[in-house]
């Protein structure tokens, strides 16, 4: 298809193409990879407030929530948790800003009450295919939907005390051609339950499943799943492929970060999914500067 050109979402219209959006990641965990998970007392609520209106104020397009970390090798949240986690903060920043908040989550039952408490986009990092409850819950509720790739296996994870976790081992037949027929596949479950195509983004899923060597290719060739005509959401923030890289740990990865979120806008990334907002502001508006002559 050719995608839509404008998404609205609330009083926030996205005009695909114009620039770059900014998505700033609010992780409601107490192990996020990256250090910045928030739940470490019993204020989580309103330290994702804070969190949330320091991210608008640098820059932030959209918001977005999440309670389980997705970290290579890392276990899955039970739904109870999970909920007591998100729920309080989707709730609390949705009342404290305009701006559209994300529930990064792939269970129906967490996106079900994340959209009643407030959230107008579900971020599911399997593309619908953890949970058969989920594409209905998003068309149902109208809200818009991230359509992630994802082949992790807890099997492919390899851990390192400094670096962190990374995929090893993992196989593709071809790379981009395998990325772009799994997310059609997700689009299709989309399209079935009834979600309006200009209300499906899809995210090519750096980091999940794939290789440090495979990440950097991904980023070298994105441009292709154009092809498949809806908007894409990339996320290299503090990634591992950054810090294998660099041989980093994930709170000194902004600078690889940068270059590869300024690579990512030149192949075409309508949305970034960053931590440092401020800083990947000012690269999204360098690059968007350069390639879609906006300032």
């Amino acid at each position: 298809m050719t995608q839509s050109p404008l998404l609205t979402i609330g009083s926030t219209t996205f005009e695909w193409g114009k620039q770059t959006y900014l998505m700033g990641i609010i992780n409601v965990t107490p192990d996020s990879f990256s250090g910045d998970g928030l739940i470490h007392g019993d204020e989580w609520a309103a330290a994702a407030v804070n969190r949330a209106v320091q991210q608008v104020s640098a820059g932030a397009h959209i918001l977005d929530v999440g309670g389980e970390s997705t970290r290579p090798g890392s276990q899955p949240l039970p739904l109870e948790e999970e909920l007591r986690r998100v729920i309080p903060a989707v709730k609390a920043i949705a009342a404290a800003v305009a701006t559209p908040v994300s529930i990064d989550t792939y269970k129906a039952e967490v996106a079900r009450q994340a959209i009643e408490a407030g959230a107008t986009i579900v971020n599911d990092v399997w593309g619908l295919r953890m949970d058969s409850a989920m594409a209905q819950v998003v068309a149902a509720s109208g809200v818009a939907v991230v359509l992630m790739h994802n082949r992790s296996k807890p099997k492919d994870a390899a851990q390192s005390a400094q670096l962190g976790g990374r995929y090893v081992g993992v196989e593709y037949e071809e790379l981009m051609r395998d990325i772009q027929r799994e997310l059609t596949g997700s689009v299709e479950l989309a399209l079935a339950a009834g979600v309006k195509p200009e209300r499906i983004i899809i995210d090519p899923g750096i980091g999940f499943g794939k290789t440090v060597e495979q990440n950097l290719e991904l980023v070298d060739r994105l441009g292709e799943l154009r092809e498949i005509g809806y908007p894409i959401l990339v996320g290299p923030s503090r990634k591992s492929f950054v810090g294998y890289t660099l041989n980093l740990p994930p709170d000194q990865r902004v600078e690889g970060t940068a270059a590869a979120a300024a690579l990512c806008i030149d192949r075409g990334a309508d949305i970034m999914r960053v931590h440092d907002v401020a800083q990947m502001t000012r690269v999204a508006r360098i690059a968007d500067a350069i390639v879609r002559r906006q300032t």
